[in-house]
């Protein structure tokens, strides 16, 4: 008896998940895990962790910024 890869779906796990996010928002995610999003992820999953993300990343750069305008001397 064989066992096809169809038969046990890999599940999504916090770590595919925010791995999902982060591919799909730089736009490098591959076919496999796109289509293993599609067919096992909740929607409302990936919209409040893109969303989560997105202000995330915002914050981030903001941070930088302020850093950078410190070490400057810019008031």
């Amino acid at each position: 008896m064989t066992t096809d890869k169809t038969d046990n779906p890999k599940k999504i796990t916090p770590f595919s998940f925010m791995g999902s996010i982060f591919a799909a928002w730089f736009g490098v995610q591959t076919k496999a895990n796109r289509e293993r999003d599609f067919e096992q992820g909740k929607f409302h999953y990936f919209v409040i962790g893109g969303i989560t993300f997105a202000i995330l990343f915002v914050l981030f750069i903001v941070g930088i910024v302020k850093v950078v305008m410190h070490f400057a001397a810019v008031p």
